[in-house]
């Protein structure tokens, strides 16, 4: 499949799609449908990524060159297909979906069971485009924001650190990095799990995510990275060149400021001990910059408190005024294997609980950040709540027996913010200026443009502690030691 077919819109959904519009009332003239995280792990949400869906997708037009395509893929499957539905789309509304969607602002982080994005068609001989492209409109919308929550609970986690133990809340941008591109299942959710990521912190080597945040969202230098090592560039050495290797990178990358050494290629202990501390301590000492020491293997909670020991115990420490032992500045743990968001605050628990200060390490995310999660992570779904027939509007919803959470809402929706909450209620219940959700798209054309400051701006909104309470529990029930205590 070419890249021009899976930007066609018409196959760019299930199949079964094609068949629905006769399925409706006679008389139909509009129906409207929603997206909301029906549940799921998390309390709450952080919503990014339909901007970038708007951009690369409903803005192109759809031409007859991709009926023609979109027709003969159908039927070949023994799918029907409506011709005249989708000429009718390129010669009325010159090939662009006659649909207007509403959104909270992107960035903005709420409570799960709230509505999101709100579309509905604007023009009733279409009154069927509202459900067609819910396949591709929904994946666009749930992937990117169950990144970005995962994220930004480990955001949570990160700040909760340092105001425990550090005198350095600013570090906080810096403290986790993406590495998660290989992870993933295509390039596509690398950019768009990247750009998530980006809103809450400023690390990544996941360049398409780095891409995705400046092509859709006009980012200004979201992310930063430095040099790094690899084992087979280590291991080409040999074994007995272990020190010579590390040696080679301190100097090559000297000009550069930072240089991550991978310390797992053989023997992590020995390589930190010995080497790092004991053969190269000079050359750490007086690099003009930082050097990360980079375990890759073993358990994460355990290998990354006895990293930061041994440095401690080979290059000292100072103690900071809430009592805990920070490294010099030229040199940090750097922790990227193992790091999950179940993981992350049981080794800042660990890190605490041996008075050593959460800026001792830095963490890198892979498959835990952007291929650790699926729809159901927040049981996202988009289910149409009201349909207008014959002039007359209906509430509709589904409530299965089976499944207490696939109850669906009804009728036209809004969403308020009062005494620091967020609630949806019914469209007509509010004045529109109290409406959250605000039209972004109308036939074609975007109505609002984000900027990613905007989104970083949103979700470093101060938010009730419930919101991220469960992230942080297992920091808030360890004992808070003192680092002359330890």
């Amino acid at each position: 499949m070419s890249r021009s077919s899976y930007a066609n819109i018409i196959i760019n959904t299930d199949n079964y799609k094609h068949c629905h519009y006769p399925l409706y009332p006679k008389g139909t003239e509009y129906v409207s449908s929603y997206i909301e995280a029906r549940g799921g792990e998390f309390p709450v949400t952080m919503f990014v990524g339909l901007q970038a869906f708007l951009r690369e997708y409903l803005m192109k037009p759809i031409t007859i060159d991709d009926v023609d395509q979109a027709e003969y893929y159908m039927r070949e499957q023994g799918m029907h297909f409506n011709r005249d539905n989708w000429m009718g789309i390129v010669n009325d509304h010159d090939g662009f979906l006659p649909v207007e969607i509403e959104a909270v602002p992107e960035g903005l982080v709420l409570p799960i069971r709230n509505v999101l994005v709100q579309i509905i068609n604007t023009d009733p001989k279409y009154y069927w485009v509202t459900s067609f492209f819910e396949t591709a409109l929904l994946r666009a919308v749930w992937y990117p924001t169950t990144v970005g929550t995962i994220s930004w609970l480990a955001k949570q986690v990160i700040k909760e650190a340092l105001d425990r133990t550090s005198d350095h809340p600013e570090l906080l941008r810096h403290c986790l990095h993406d590495y998660g591109a290989r992870g993933v299942s295509s390039q596509e959710s690398a950019a768009l799990g990247g750009l998530a990521h980006l809103v809450n912190f400023s690390q990544s080597d996941t360049v398409p995510g780095i891409i995705a945040a400046k092509e859709f969202y006009n980012a200004v230098a979201p992310s930063n990275s430095g040099p790094n090592s690899e084992h087979a560039g280590f291991c080409a050495w040999g074994r007995e060149n272990e020190a010579a290797a590390m040696r080679n990178m301190l100097e090559v990358h000297a000009k550069h400021g930072m240089a991550l050494l991978l310390t797992d290629t053989y023997d992590h202990e020995n390589a930190v001990k010995n080497i790092i501390c004991g053969e190269l301590r000079d050359v750490v000492s007086n690099f003009p910059g930082l050097v990360g020491v980079r375990p890759d293997s073993g358990d994460v909670v355990q290998v990354t408190a006895d990293t930061t020991q041994w440095l401690i115990d080979g290059f000292g420490s100072t103690t900071n005024s809430k009592g805990f032992k920070v490294l010099p500045d030229f040199v940090r743990v750097v922790q990227g294997d193992g790091v999950t968001r179940e993981s992350l605050p049981l080794v800042y628990a660990e890190l605490e609980r041996r008075g050593f200060s959460a800026e001792n390490a830095v963490f890198g995310m892979g498959g835990g950040l952007l291929q650790h999660c699926n729809r159901d992570t927040s049981a996202f779904g988009q289910k149409a709540s009201a349909v207008c027939v014959n002039g007359e509007w209906r509430d509709i919803n589904k409530q299965p027996t089976g499944d207490a959470v696939k109850a669906s809402k009804r009728g036209r929706l809004a969403l308020r913010y009062a005494d620091g909450d967020y609630q949806t209620v019914r469209r007509e219940s509010i004045a529109p200026g109290d409406n959250v959700l605000q039209p972004v798209f109308r036939n074609g054309k975007l109505l609002k443009k984000w900027d990613f400051s905007e989104l970083i701006e949103r979700s470093e909104r101060e938010v009730p502690q419930s919101y991220y309470a469960d992230a942080v529990a297992p920091l808030r029930s360890a004992p808070h030691a003192l680092a002359d205590a330890s």
